[in-house]
């Protein structure tokens, strides 16, 4: 096996997870595979994986050589469709991460639109509310909801969230409307991880910040059971207003406190800057960036 196929095979083992799983996706054969990753070892005097029973990991020196076989593979595939003038036609795996419910409402009817017009590229999804590292988890494209820190890659902006107070109407009927953010004190409280890591709430007041403590009744680790349990009529939850755009717009949850908001987050698309762009990211960017400033839930 040349080192280009040998690289492949590994990233594909790295992605996968197993030397089985590789086998299956090359359709090769699990020995040959094995055989791949044993001589790329040998050639570069590094342990590149680390294998249990039940799963292979990248070793830190494989995690970085994985993503630089990636950038390698990209590369060769890019000067392929070049050579055979072949650019409109984008190919290979998409990569992406976004925060779960972001990906699920958001992202994922982008990205259907693009797989239908685009039937060489397959996709790759890691919706997760936890920030993905681009370079070490081989990601083409990021959504980053919140400020960014400073990094070498390139951000483009499309949007902006508020975090927002909401409860069902049942609920405020039942128990009256907070009218300041000391009045949360005597209400049924529901926080989730993602909004609110710290038991508190952030609230802006005659110019300055201002913290109000938290005793949730309910204490949750995904956004999707906090708003579940708002719609349910439990109580009074704070969320990213494109999460619950729908629901408001429908009648079943209503915002509270809105003149007591901290300014809006900024919504970023992100990919890797410095290196040539491939025409499947960037046919996708051009997509996806397009799309999200036209979403009236991120204006």
């Amino acid at each position: 096996m040349d080192r280009v196929q040998a690289m492949a095979t590994f990233v594909a083992v790295v992605d996968c997870g197993s030397f089985a799983g590789a086998s299956r996706k090359l359709g090769l054969s699990p020995p040959v595979v094995t055989r791949a990753v044993a001589e790329l070892e040998d050639r570069l005097g590094l342990r590149l994986l680390t294998r249990t029973t039940r799963v292979v990991r990248a070793t830190d020196a494989g995690a970085r050589y994985a993503e630089d076989c990636r950038r390698i593979l990209a590369d060769i595939d890019e000067a392929e469709i070049a050579a055979t003038g072949t650019h409109g036609a984008p190919r290979g795996t998409l990569t992406l991460t976004a925060p779960v419910l972001f990906g699920q409402m958001v992202v994922t009817p982008i990205l259907a639109h693009y797989l239908r017009q685009f039937p060489e590229v397959d996709a790759r999804c890691l919706f997760l509310d936890r920030i993905v590292n681009v370079v070490e988890e081989g990601v083409d494209v990021a959504v980053r909801v919140g400020e960014l820190p400073d990094s070498t890659l390139q951000a483009v902006r499309v949007g902006r969230v508020r975090q927002v107070l909401v409860a069902a109407p049942d609920y405020l009927d039942a128990r009256g409307l907070p009218l300041r953010p000391d009045d949360l004190g005597g209400h049924t409280l529901i926080s989730a991880d993602s909004i609110t890591p710290l038991p508190e709430w952030r609230f802006a007041e005659d110019g300055r910040a201002t913290v109000q403590r938290l005793r949730p009744r309910m204490h949750t680790t995904t956004n999707g059971s906090a708003m579940a349990a708002a719609l349910a009529g439990l109580g009074i939850t704070r969320l990213l207003s494109y999460q619950v755009a729908p629901h408001l717009q429908s009648g079943a949850l209503r915002v509270m406190l809105e003149d007591f908001e901290t300014a809006p987050l900024p919504v970023h698309v992100v990919h890797h800057e410095g290196r040539r762009v491939t025409q499947k990211v960037r046919s996708f960017l051009d997509m996806a960036v397009a799309s999200l400033r036209a979403d009236p839930a991120l204006r």
